[in-house]
């Protein structure tokens, strides 16, 4: 129950820090995703080393970079097609769902993978 609270706390004070950095920054659309993503991974990073250790939290930040990439890849390529094409934004963004897989996969492939 402890590390609950201390999730809920330690969550809520990131989301604030990063809802206060997305109204500072422009376009004010970037609010939420500063609001969310961040503060959410940094909670549990920071509660997984206490409970954890360093080298855990290691490779989960590392996952995290990959899966950020791969959603960095994706998010471009649908935007891209969608800016210079005429489709339906859901079949873009689900047939793109492909290339976030593939990108994710490569880099577990690459750098994630077990020796």
């Amino acid at each position: 129950m402890g590390e609950l609270v201390a999730r809920f706390f330690a969550g809520g004070a990131l989301v604030a820090l990063f809802a206060v950095m997305g109204d500072v920054f422009t376009p004010k659309s970037f609010a939420g995703l500063f609001a969310a993503a961040p503060s959410v991974a940094l909670a549990t990073m920071v509660l997984t080393l206490h409970a954890k250790g360093a080298a855990f939290v290691a490779v989960e930040a590392r996952s995290m970079i990959v899966g950020a990439a791969a959603f960095a890849i994706y998010a471009s390529v649908v935007a891209w097609v969608l800016h210079h094409g005429r489709h339906h934004p859901t079949v873009v963004a689900v047939a793109a769902l492909a290339l976030w897989g593939a990108v994710a996969a490569a880099g577990w492939a690459l750098w994630l993978r077990p020796l």
